[in-house]
């Protein structure tokens, strides 16, 4: 089992930008950001594998940038132009396998991070 903590989430306004970190135990191959806002479903925010392919969705796509420090097994999601609607518990996740299934698919992965909290005012 891979451990995940993420930091980084608080309160902002419309706007503003956070950065999010999630710091894995060792190395894994694919890393995937989270999100889930009260009442709704989990749902996929970017994904980036060790080898540097990204992939975000549509809701974020010019506003998050997912990235990695190798080095220290770290996922970053810079999140700009932050909107209410991103107001969310951010999740990351890992797993080991190789572009197996859609990589948004969340009972695909196998290790869990606890969250940070982003919350965003209008």
């Amino acid at each position: 089992q891979v451990q995940l903590v993420e930091s980084g989430g608080g309160s902002v306004q419309e706007g503003e930008s956070l950065k999010l970190a999630c710091v894995a135990s060792r190395y894994i191959y694919r890393m995937t950001w989270f999100r889930q806002a009260p009442g709704k479903e989990r749902e996929g925010v970017a994904t980036m594998n060790y080898d540097g392919g990204i992939i975000y969705a549509d809701s974020v796509k010019g506003r998050f940038t997912v990235s990695r420090d190798n080095a220290k097994n770290t996922l970053f999601l810079e999140m700009n132009n932050l909107k209410p609607e991103d107001t969310a518990m951010y999740f990351c996740a890992a797993r080991a396998a190789h572009n197996v299934g859609d990589v948004f698919q969340d009972v695909a992965y196998s290790d869990w991070g606890q969250g940070t909290q982003v919350t965003v005012s209008s």
